[in-house]
C-alpha cells in the first residue's frame, strides 16, 4: 500500500505575490492584500499595477512594517481604473470603508458645520448647519468646531441684529421676543424693520464672512454721520454701537492674513511613532478656528506618506479650498492637485511655502501641531501608567487596552435605558459610546438586574455575530459594572451563557455611607475588597465609573424628554408633519382627533378618506 501524496500547502507571502504578478498588466488601478481569514490587511494605488505589485515580490529591502504585511498576506484583489486620479479615488473609499490595518488611517471624520444664510423666507435667517447643502442660502465655512460657529453667530447677531429663529417662530411671534430687548434681533417678525433695511443687514453680514468687513466698516461710519448731520441721534447712537462691536469683532480674531483670503493650512509633526495634523481654516481673510487629528500609524511612514494619505482622506466628501498650505510635501503633488481640482470643479493650488506671510501661518500651525502631540503624549502616558496600575491592582492580564463600563439610569422602571462608554490608553474613546433602550417586556420596572443582564445580552451577541474570531480591537479587555455582587452575578451569568467568561469584570459598589472614596470592588468568585483613598487608580475608577453614569442620565433624560413630547399621531402612518399641524389646528388637541369621525376627519385639508380610516383604526382598534 502506497501513501497518498500530501498536498501542497497554499502559498503566501513572496511566492503568493510572485504567481499574481503573471495576471497583470501596468493599467492603473487599485490593490488589495488579504490575511487568511480575507480581512484586508493594506489598500494600495498604483499608476501602473504589475510595476507596483512586483515591489512586494521581492525577498529583501522591506521596512518591518512592509515585511510584516507581506508574510501575513494569502490573497490579493485587484481592480483596474482608467486613470490613476481614479484609483486615487478608489483608494480612499475602500480604505474608509475597509479600515486596513496597515493603511494610516484618520481617526475623526466629523464633518465640519458651516453658517448658512438662509433665503428660503423673505428675511433671510442665520444659523448653523452640518450636514448636505440643500437648503436655499449661501454657505460660509468651514468653521473649525461648532463652537467656532456659535462665536462668529453671537458677533454677527450683535453686530448686524439678524434673526435666527426658525420660519415657524417668526410667523407666530406677536411681539418682540428677548434677543431684541438686548440689541442681539431687529425684530422683523412684528415689523420693526423695514425689509429693504433689513436685506442691507443681510448684506452687509455677507460682505463681513467674505472678508470685506473694512468696507462694512467705512459704510456705517458714513450712515452715522449722516444721521447726527440729520439730527437723528437715536439711529447715530445704534449704528455707533454697531461699529464698536465691529472692531470688537476683529480685535479677537486670532490671525487675519491679509494676502491669504481662502486656504486650509495643514501642518503634521511626527514624534515617537505618532503624529498630529493642525488643520486651520483661513476663509474671508479671517482665521475661522482649527482642529488638530492624530492619524493612527504603523510606527515607519514618511512625512510624505502621511501627508497624503490624510489630504486624501481628509477633503474626501469635503470640498477644498482654492489654496491649500502644507508643512510638507508629499508623494504625488500633481495627481493630487488634479484629484483636488476635480472634486472642488476649479483649480486647487497645493504649496509648501518656505517664506512671507503663508510661511508664517504654516509655522504657526506646525508649532500648535507640536505642542498638541506633546500634550498627547503626556496624556498618554498617564493613562497608560494607570492602566499598568489598574492590571496591578486586580491581577490583570496585562494593561487593559478597551474598558468598557455600563451603567443604567430610570426612574421607577420609566424610560429606562443601559449607557455604555469606552476607555483606552489615549483616554475615552467617545465615538464608541452606545446606549441601550431597555426593550424587555418581562422585565419588573426597576429591575437592574434584568437591565444589565439586556444590555450585556444584546452588546456580546452582536460582538460575536460581527467578530466571533476576536480580530478587532471591538472586544474589551476589562468590564467595569456599576453595582455590586447582585450585578457582578447577573452579568457573569449571561457571560457564561454566551461562552464569553474569559474577559474580566470588576463590579463597582457605593461602600459604605455611599461617599466617594470608599467604594468596594467584586468580582465573580472573590472577596469584596477596597483601596486606599489616595491610590491613583481608585481616583481613575472613579472617573470611569461618574462618566458611565453621566451617559446614561443624559440619555434617559433625552428618551424621557421625547416620550414626553410624543403625539399619538406620530404613530400613524401616513400623517406627516403637515397632516399632523393641519389636524391639531382644526381639532385643537390629539385626544379630539381620537374622537373624530370620518365625515370630520375628511373636512380637513390633506386629509383623504383611506387616512381618515387609519386615523380612525389606529384609535379604535381593540
Amino acid at each position: 500500500m502506497t501513501d497518498s501524496p500530501r498536498p501542497t500547502p497554499p502559498k503566501t507571502g513572496h511566492a503568493l505575490i510572485q504567481d499574481y504578478l503573471k495576471t497583470l498588466d501596468g493599467s492603473p488601478g487599485v490593490y488589495r492584500m488579504l490575511d487568511a481569514q480575507g480581512a484586508v490587511l493594506y489598500v494600495g494605488k498604483a499608476r501602473n499595477l504589475k510595476a507596483r505589485v512586483s515591489n512586494y515580490a521581492r525577498g529583501s529591502g522591506h521596512s518591518g512594517r512592509i515585511a510584516r504585511m507581506i508574510r501575513e498576506t494569502c490573497s490579493m484583489m485587484f481592480l483596474t481604473t482608467r486613470t490613476e486620479t481614479e484609483a486615487l479615488l478608489l483608494e480612499q473609499n475602500l480604505i474608509k470603508q475597509l479600515k486596513p490595518r496597515y493603511n494610516v488611517l484618520l481617526r475623526d471624520d466629523k464633518s465640519f458645520p458651516n453658517i448658512l444664510v438662509a433665503k428660503s423666507h423673505p428675511f433671510a435667517q442665520i444659523k448653523k448647519h452640518r450636514g448636505a447643502k440643500s437648503e436655499k442660502g449661501d454657505y460660509y465655512g468651514p468653521f473649525a468646531s461648532a463652537g467656532a460657529v456659535n462665536r462668529t453667530l453671537n458677533q454677527l447677531q450683535r453686530v448686524f441684529l439678524l434673526r435666527s429663529c426658525t420660519d415657524s417662530t417668526f410667523s407666530s411671534r406677536t411681539r418682540p421676543c428677548l434677543l431684541f430687548q438686548i440689541k442681539r434681533c431687529s425684530a422683523p417678525c412684528v415689523g420693526r424693520i423695514e425689509q429693504a433695511d433689513y436685506n442691507a443687514l443681510v448684506g452687509d453680514a455677507e460682505r463681513f464672512l467674505q472678508g470685506k468687513s473694512t468696507a462694512v466698516q467705512a459704510n456705517l461710519a458714513t450712515e452715522m454721520a449722516e444721521a447726527a448731520q440729520a439730527m437723528e441721534y437715536e439711529r447715530a447712537a445704534a449704528l455707533r454701537d454697531r461699529i464698536k462691536a465691529l472692531t470688537a469683532v476683529q480685535s479677537v480674531q486670532a490671525i487675519n492674513p491679509r494676502g491669504v483670503p481662502e486656504a486650509d493650512v495643514i501642518a503634521l509633526h511626527m514624534e515617537g511613532g505618532q503624529a498630529c495634523v493642525q488643520v486651520f481654516f483661513i476663509r474671508g481673510n479671517q482665521s475661522w478656528g482649527n482642529r488638530d487629528f492624530y492619524p493612527k500609524l504603523n510606527g515607519v511612514e514618511s512625512a510624505d506618506e502621511v501627508m497624503q494619505a490624510f489630504l486624501v482622506q481628509f477633503y474626501d466628501g469635503k470640498v477644498p479650498p482654492r489654496m491649500i498650505l502644507l508643512s510638507h510635501g508629499i508623494e504625488d503633488p500633481d495627481l493630487m492637485t488634479d484629484a483636488l481640482s476635480a472634486k472642488a470643479g476649479r483649480k486647487v493650488v497645493l504649496g509648501v511655502p518656505q517664506r512671507g506671510e503663508k510661511a508664517e501661518l504654516v509655522d504657526n500651525a506646525l508649532r500648535n501641531a507640536r505642542e498638541s502631540l506633546a500634550r498627547r503624549m503626556s496624556e498618554s502616558a498617564a493613562q497608560i501608567r494607570l492602566l499598568e496600575g489598574l492590571a496591578e491592582a486586580f491581577d490583570l492580564p496585562g494593561p487593559p487596552q478597551r474598558i468598557e463600563v455600563y451603567d443604567n439610569s430610570h426612574i421607577q422602571g420609566a424610560a429606562a435605558v443601559g449607557g455604555m462608554v469606552v476607555a483606552g490608553p489615549e483616554g475615552w474613546i467617545k465615538s464608541q459610546y452606545r446606549k441601550f433602550n431597555i426593550k424587555g417586556t418581562e422585565i419588573t420596572p426597576g429591575d437592574d438586574f434584568g437591565m444589565m443582564k439586556e444590555v450585556l445580552t444584546r452588546r456580546f451577541q452582536r460582538l460575536l455575530k460581527e467578530d466571533p474570531d476576536r480580530q478587532t480591537d471591538t472586544w474589551p479587555d476589562l468590564l467595569l459594572i456599576d453595582g455590586g455582587a447582585g450585578q457582578v452575578s447577573a452579568v457573569h451569568e449571561i457571560m457564561a451563557e454566551l461562552g464569553v467568561e474569559d474577559i474580566p469584570m470588576i463590579g463597582v459598589a457605593k461602600g459604605q455611607d455611599r461617599d466617594h472614596g470608599k467604594e468596594e470592588f467584586h468580582r465573580p468568585g472573590s472577596r469584596p475588597f477596597a483601596l486606599r483613598m489616595n491610590d491613583p487608580v481608585l481616583y481613575f475608577i472613579q472617573r470611569l465609573r461618574d462618566e458611565a453614569h453621566r451617559w446614561a442620565i443624559g440619555t434617559h433624560r433625552a428618551r424621557r424628554t421625547k416620550q414626553t413630547m410624543a403625539n399619538p399621531l406620530d404613530e400613524i402612518t401616513g400623517i406627516g408633519a403637515a397632516r399632523k399641524r393641519a389636524l391639531l389646528a382644526h381639532f385643537g388637541s390629539a385626544k379630539a382627533v381620537s374622537r373624530a369621525g370620518l365625515a370630520d376627519l375628511t373636512a380637513v385639508d390633506g386629509i383623504s378618506e383611506s387616512i381618515a380610516q387609519k386615523i380612525v383604526d389606529h384609535f379604535h382598534k381593540s
